[in-house]
C-alpha cells in the first residue's frame, strides 16, 4: 500500500458545489475520492504505453501518450479538489496495482504495444467517455460540470487516439496478428468487466438530486457499459479487422 496525498494540490482547484444536498455529501466524497485514486492511477498505464511505443519504433506517438499521462494525475487532482470541496480530504490509501502488462508473449514489440492501446484507449477510455459524457449531460451547470467537461474532453482524445492509431496501423497487420489481437481480446474485456461492475453498484440508487455531485444510478451505469462495449467497441474493432465479437461473446459466455 501507498499513500496517495494530493491535498496540498487538490485545494487550489476546489469548485463551488452545492450546499444543500448535506444527505448526500458522504456518498459523493466516497464518489469522487474512488474517482481521484483511479485517475492518478491510469497514469502509470500511459507511461508504460509511451515506453512500449517507443521500444516498437513507433516514436511519432511516444510524446503524445507522455501528454496523456499528465493529463491523468491532472485528473486525480481535480477529482481531489472536489473531495475537498465536500469537505473531505484529498488523501487515500491505495495498493501498489498490478505490474504494467509488458506481454513478452507477443510476436513483435508493436503487437505488445498494440495489446494495451486496445485495451487502454479502445476499450476503457472509450467505456469512460460513454459513462462521464452521460453523467455530464445529466449535471446542471456550474463549476462541478465545469470540472467534469474538462476531464471529459481529455478522455474523448485519450480514447480517439486508440481508434485513429488503429486505423493508421491495421493495415500494415498480417491476418495472424489481428487473430492473436483478437485472442488477446477475451482478457482485456474480461478485465474491463470486472473493473467497471466492481466500480458501478447495483445498489447505487441515488435520489434524482444527486446528479448535481456526480452521483449516477449503477443499474443505468451498467446498462449504458454493456451498450457502449456491443454497439461502439466490438463494431469499431471488426472493422479494422480484429476478431472482437468473437472474444466478446466468449466473455458473455463465460460469465452466463
Amino acid at each position: 500500500m501507498a499513500t496517495l496525498d494530493l491535498r496540498d494540490a487538490a485545494r487550489a482547484h476546489m469548485p463551488a458545489v452545492p450546499a444543500d444536498l448535506p444527505h448526500l455529501r458522504e456518498a459523493a466524497i466516497g464518489t469522487w475520492r474512488g474517482r481521484m485514486i483511479n485517475e492518478h492511477s491510469s497514469a502509470r498505464v500511459f507511461d508504460g504505453l509511451a515506453k512500449q511505443f517507443a521500444a516498437a519504433g513507433v516514436d511519432a506517438v511516444v510524446e503524445e501518450v507522455r501528454g496523456f499521462a499528465n493529463e491523468e494525475r491532472r485528473h486525480g487532482v481535480l477529482c481531489g479538489a472536489v473531495v475537498e470541496a465536500l469537505g473531505g480530504e484529498a488523501i487515500a490509501e491505495v495498493p501498489d496495482g498490478d505490474e504494467y502488462p509488458e506481454h513478452e508473449d507477443a510476436r513483435s514489440p508493436l503487437e505488445a504495444a498494440l495489446r494495451n492501446m486496445l485495451s487502454i484507449c479502445c476499450l476503457s477510455e472509450t467505456v469512460a467517455v460513454s459513462l462521464i459524457g452521460a453523467e455530464r449531460i445529466e449535471m446542471p451547470e456550474g463549476e462541478l460540470r465545469e470540472l467534469l467537461t474538462r476531464i471529459y474532453a481529455d478522455e474523448v482524445g485519450h480514447s480517439r487516439f486508440g481508434w485513429r492509431t488503429l486505423a493508421r496501423l491495421a493495415p500494415s497487420l498480417d491476418a495472424g496478428t489481428k487473430d492473436r489481437l483478437g485472442d488477446y481480446l477475451e482478457v482485456a474485456f474480461d478485465h474491463l468487466v470486472e473493473h467497471e461492475l466492481a466500480h458501478l453498484p447495483e445498489s447505487s440508487r441515488p435520489p434524482a438530486e444527486g446528479v448535481a455531485l456526480g452521483l449516477c444510478s449503477g443499474a443505468d451505469a451498467r446498462a449504458l457499459f454493456f451498450d457502449t462495449v456491443e454497439e461502439v467497441i466490438v463494431p469499431g474493432l471488426e472493422a479494422h479487422g480484429i476478431p472482437a465479437a468473437r472474444a466478446w461473446s466468449r466473455v458473455v459466455a463465460a460469465a452466463a
